[in-house]
């Protein structure tokens, strides 16, 4: 049985297998277009006339069920069964995603609202409830001698990789005064590449090491497994020899989110035109507190003409049978076997997002962030892992750092590093507890280039408070 659940779990696996985006960069109020993906009304009253993100690349990968350390890792010696950790439960998990930004770019309009443009490709696999300690007792050398009875009950594991094209349009809502809000809304077309789940419905194995008497008078272990497995993929998907085709996959989301502002300052922004018309600089934050709450990834993929197959596995096999499982035709053999084929709607990893910033000082903030799932485990449900970061940060228009010290779901604290400088942004949420940690069980990396073009601090020559173009005596 192990085989089934492990050959399961690698076909899900496959589609996305390299290592929640941009740890520590999307709290920099200098992030801008790239800042959509987290909350869409990020971009409007932001520090940029423009900003054009070239690409932009984030992987994130973490899991409950192993641990592995560095050096371990790295090390030309390494064995799995030797140097990995197994941290066993009737509960274990994973996450795992890539996230490309490519080409996008975001303007203003006008003083009051901004537009962005962005292609976004994304892969993303996730697994839970999933017994480890009975994968572990089902490891490929069973004890013959032993009888055991393994609960595996339902388990999860979903794999989706899928483009996005999108708008987004953010709007200044409220400007009165030391309060300021304003809202957001991206609209997103989506192009599926592949998506496959596998699904265990109340699955028990019992194996008994002497359970059916051979010929000869000597015994054998038998397994007697009872549940359902599962497996749904789009249509002409064969792991064995696959030739790729662009599945007929379409769909549409979107996302929404709110900022407000706390400006007890706000008259030290506020700049007189020489007709007595009054305007915020665009140049500078003007808050000293800021909350984000946002709602991403609403929305599916629906596969047309998909696959999907179902083992009922009522049944008592021997270890022999066991031992001989390489492929689906010999489960085919072994189980009762219905294949039917469907249209397969694949949701995306819907997510809650608070964000807290404080501006300490000058250029020196602290952010609070998370990243809640509202997706339970389920059929072909993708679920990110939730995360809850604090980032202390330097932020000036040309240089920001970051040092993100986060809670993974299922892989615990990481500390991490990273920084913008210019049209360069670099970093990690798990960079230095990698190094530090006796198990790694998650950590993730990204790096982008961008070509930002930044507001000016407007010029007073007379130092009157009027700008140089809006005076009618500049000197």
């Amino acid at each position: 049985m192990k085989k089934v659940v492990l050959f399961s779990i690698m076909f899900v696996a496959s589609l996305s297998v390299k290592a929640q985006s941009y740890i520590g960069y999307l709290t920099d109020n200098y992030s801008g277009v790239n800042s959509v993906i987290s909350n869409p009304a990020n971009i409007a009253d932001s520090r940029f006339k423009t900003d054009i993100n070239l690409v932009g690349v984030s992987g994130f990968l973490a899991n409950d069920y192993v641990g592995v350390g560095y050096s371990d890792l790295i090390s030309s010696e390494f064995e799995y069964d030797d140097d990995a950790v197994l941290l066993l439960s009737d509960n274990n998990n994973f996450s795992g995603n890539v996230d490309v930004l490519g080409p996008s770019f975001m303007f203003n309009i006008g003083r009051t609202s901004s537009i962005a443009v962005f292609t976004r490709a994304r892969s993303f696999v996730t697994g839970n409830e999933f017994n480890g300690e009975s994968i572990d007792d089902l490891d490929d050398s069973i004890d013959e001698s032993q009888d055991f009875l393994v609960n595996e009950g339902d388990f999860f594991a979903a794999g989706h990789g899928w483009a996005e094209v999108g708008v987004t349009y953010a709007q200044e809502i409220m400007n009165k005064e030391e309060h300021f809000l304003k809202g957001g809304l991206s609209l997103k077309y989506l192009k599926g590449f592949g998506n496959a789940y596998v699904t265990g419905r109340n699955v028990t194995i019992d194996y008994d090491a002497d359970g059916a008497t051979l010929p000869d008078n000597s015994t054998i272990g038998t397994l007697e497994s009872t549940g359902d497995l599962i497996y749904g993929r789009a249509d002409q998907y064969d792991v064995e020899d696959y030739d790729y085709e662009v599945p007929d996959a379409n769909g549409f989301g979107f996302d929404l989110g709110f900022v407000y502002e706390w400006r007890p300052d706000y008259e030290d922004y506020v700049v007189t035109g020489a007709d007595g018309e009054q305007s915020v600089m665009k140049d500078k934050n003007k808050y000293k507190l800021k909350f984000g709450l946002s709602l991403t990834d609403l929305g599916s993929v629906n596969y047309k003409g998909s696959l999907v197959d179902t083992y009922n596995i009522n049944n008592t096999i021997t270890q022999d049978d066991y031992d001989n499982i390489e492929d689906s035709d010999d489960l085919q053999n072994l189980y009762t076997f219905t294949q039917a084929t469907e249209d397969m709607k694949a949701g995306l990893p819907t997510a809650l997002h608070f964000n807290a910033d404080w501006n300490i000082k000058n250029h020196f903030y602290l952010n609070f962030n998370t990243d809640l799932s509202i997706r339970s485990a389920g059929e072909n449900n993708l679920r990110t892992a939730n995360v809850f970061s604090l980032t202390p940060r330097f932020e000036s228009k040309w240089f920001s750092f970051y040092l993100p010290v986060s809670s993974y779901q299922y892989s615990g604290l990481q500390v991490g590093a990273g920084l913008r400088a210019g049209p360069l942004y670099i970093g990690s949420g798990s960079l230095l507890s990698t190094f530090t940690k006796i198990e790694i069980q998650g950590a993730d990396i990204y790096a982008g280039l961008k070509v930002p073009v930044y507001y000016g601090q407007p010029k007073d020559s007379d130092g009157d408070g009027i700008p140089n173009k809006e005076d009618g005596c500049p000197k």
